[in-house]
This record gives C-alpha cells, structure tokens and sequence, in this order.
C-alpha cells in the first residue's frame, strides 16, 4: 500500500491528552468517526476513575492520561497490575484477571503491510471485497508456494517464518515472564525476518500476538501479568511476509506443574488437530473434519468450541474455507490439491460455551475451567498434505512434552 503524507490528527484526540489517531483525508475521518469515537469513551471513562490511580501519582504527567487500558513500561507495579477499565464492574467467568498492556509497538517503515495495517479501524478492505464477491477457495500454484523464481519467499516462507517467531516465543516463556514480554519477543523476532506481525492492527487488535492463559480459549491480549507456575499457555503467532503472504500457527505450552487436568487439556487438543489432520486428502468435505475431532475430544470428557473455526489463509489473513471444529456442521467445500488453510480446534474441559470480556477481543469459558489449542496451516497436496509450519524435520504432528514443557 502507498504511504500517505499529508495526515489529520483527531482533534478531540488531543484534547483528552491521547496519542493521536491519524486519518488519510477529512472523508476517511467521516466515514470511521463512528468507530474511532468509541475510543474517546474508554478514554473518559479512565479519566473519571481516579480511585484506581494510586494517590501518589504525580498531577502533572510528562505522559497523557491513562487511555483505561495500557500504561508505559516504567509505571510502577501497582499500576500495571490493575485492573483496565472495563473490568472495573466486569464478572468475570474464573480466576484469572487482566492488567494493563503497554503502548503499541512500532513497525519500521520498510516491513511490508497488509491493507489493515493503517487503517483507524483496523478493517481489512481486501477481506471485504473477497467476502462479497468470492465464492470459490483458492488453488495455490508453485509460484505462488515457494516465490516467483522458486526460490523462497512466497506462502510456505510465510509460514516458516511463523514457526521460527513461535520457536523463539516458547523458549522465552517461564514462570515470571509476562506476556507483554512474549508479545515483545514475537514482535522483534517477526521485523528481524522482515515480516510484519499480522495480529496488529487487525480490527483494531492492539498487539503482535495472542497469549490465552488457562481459562481463555483464543484472542487474548498480552499483557503487565506475569505467568504463574501452573499455567498452560497458548501462542498464537501469525507472520505477513515481504512477498505478501500470511502464516498462522499456535502451540498451547505447560509451564511449572501443571496438574492432570491441565495436562489432560492440553495433550487432547494436540490429538484433536492431530486426527483431524488425517483426513486431509483431495477428496475430503471440510465439514466431517469437525466429527472426527468431536470423537476425540468426546473420549477425553472435554468439549469443542463452537464459536470459532479454522480458516483459509494466503494472501488474505482469513478467506474460504470456514472450517469449524464441531461436529454436525454445515461447511462447505471439498478440498482439491492446492487448497491452504488453517485446522485450529479450542478444546475445553467443562462446557463449550464461551463468553467475551469487554476489551471485546479475549474469549474464555463461561464456566472457569481451562481451554487448550494447537494450530497449523495445511497445504493439500496429490496424495495428502504438507504441514507448512512444521517444524524443521518434523512432517507429520508428533507428540512430544519436553516441546512444550516450560
């Protein structure tokens, strides 16, 4: 996309002390005013909270007011640890709770962006436009895999990329370690491959990665908390590469000691995406994928999430086909050599419902208990498929704790 060079900050912005959000033109700030403005609001609503500011913080600030939910790094703990300001009176489904998340992180200006990636809604234009006018599911060529010229940087370096930023997110992560700091290892190490961490911006989604800790299930933002010992983990990384590709995978670690149920969770997950997984063949219809991962969820007492699915990826973050987890379901599509998508069942150990907190992102479980994921993006091949990010000299999904383990 092309850089604009004349931009307009919002006014009402800068009266309220807020770093500025800046529009292309007087009929961009027209036609998104609607959603920006919902900023304003939090903003207020932060502003009227004084009793959650310590009283030692000084009058006069050299940083603006607090937006309700993020500070800088050099606050003091009690800050970052409260509570952001929808939770203020939010009932939250089980024991964990967030805290606030740093500023935005930026993006050099050489790193090539996706369309949503500057957009003050976060709205990915393309998507729309494929959502109302494609009804078909992409065949990737090899130019297209593997770059013009065959020598890399088309989808299947996308999603290489991906699994190295994830390898490096694992290997940071312990006790003690916030996810604030993971979402700042994935971010540096993704503009260290010259890729753009897709996560950011989209839809207005305010990090590099996603971090769900026990209850949460997927979308959740990293932040000032610090992991505890017992906590399963799930990363969620996804790579925009220079060539204009997408990468999605995700692994769910175990750090500390976990407890059986937690480890139960977590193993089942891997062993739904794992079945499901051997199914995919020319051939094969997207909608029995979800029966095969019901059964194997069924036979562990655990349940499937039914509200998010896997999802075509390439060119686009997310485009046909819908692939749900669930059984009974109505998908469609038959998958043909060339089709890359993303198989990504959330497993719970209670109910399957879910609920939304009110950063309108983080999805956890109605009832508490604890939810695992694994992911990988899939290319179906003549007789089969490709794991495009597997790990190096690792073809087929093997389960291994010492990989998760933290």
């Amino acid at each position: 996309t092309n850089e604009t060079h004349q931009r307009l900050a919002c006014p009402k912005c800068i009266q309220l002390g807020l770093t500025p959000t800046y529009f292309c033109s007087q009929d961009c700030f027209k036609a998104n005013y609607g959603v920006h403005k919902a900023r304003h609001a939090v903003a207020k609503q932060a502003l009227n909270l004084g009793r959650s500011i310590p009283s030692s913080t000084p009058t006069h600030r050299k940083t603006p007011p607090r937006d309700g939910v993020s500070c800088a790094i050099t606050e003091s703990p009690a800050m970052k640890l409260s509570l952001p300001a929808w939770g203020q009176s939010y009932g939250f489904t089980g024991t964990l709770r967030p805290a606030l998340y740093s500023p935005r992180r930026s993006v050099p200006p050489n790193i090539r962006k996706p369309d949503y990636a500057t957009h003050p809604a976060g709205v990915s234009q393309s998507e729309q436009r494929d959502r109302a006018s494609n009804n078909a599911i992409r065949i990737y060529t090899s130019k297209e895999l593997d770059g013009p010229n065959g020598e890399g940087g088309g989808l299947r370096h996308a999603c290489q990329m991906g699994r190295e930023v994830l390898d490096v997110a694992g290997k940071a992560l312990r006790p003690g370690v916030t996810t604030d700091e993971i979402d700042r290892v994935v971010h540096e190490a993704t503009i260290e491959r010259d890729c753009y961490p897709s996560p950011l911006n989209y839809y207005n989604f305010p990090k590099s990665v996603c971090t769900s800790v026990n209850e949460v299930i997927c979308h959740g933002i990293p932040d000032y908390r610090e992991i505890q010992d017992g906590d399963i983990v799930n990363i969620d990384v996804s790579t925009y590469n220079k060539q204009g590709y997408h990468g999605d995978l995700n692994e769910t670690f175990c750090v500390g000691n976990v407890d059986p149920e937690g480890r139960k969770v977590v193993k089942t997950s891997f062993d739904c995406l794992s079945a499901a997984m051997a199914k995919v063949r020319p051939g094969t219809l997207y909608r029995d994928l979800g029966t095969v991962i019901h059964k194997t969820a069924q036979k562990n007492r655990c349940s499937v999430v039914r509200t998010y699915c896997g999802h075509g990826i390439g060119s686009l973050f997310h485009t046909a086909p819908n692939v749900p987890h669930y059984h009974k379901n109505k998908a469609k599509g038959t998958m043909k050599e060339g089709h890359v998508f993303t198989i990504e069942p959330m497993i719970n150990l209670g109910t399957p419902s879910d609920a939304t907190w009110g950063d309108n992102w983080t999805a956890v479980t109605t009832d508490g208990k604890r939810s695992a994921q694994f992911e990988h993006t899939l290319l179906v091949t003549k007789n089969g498929f490709e794991i495009l990010t597997a790990r190096e000299n690792e073809p087929v999904m093997q389960w291994n704790p010492d990989l998760i383990n933290r």
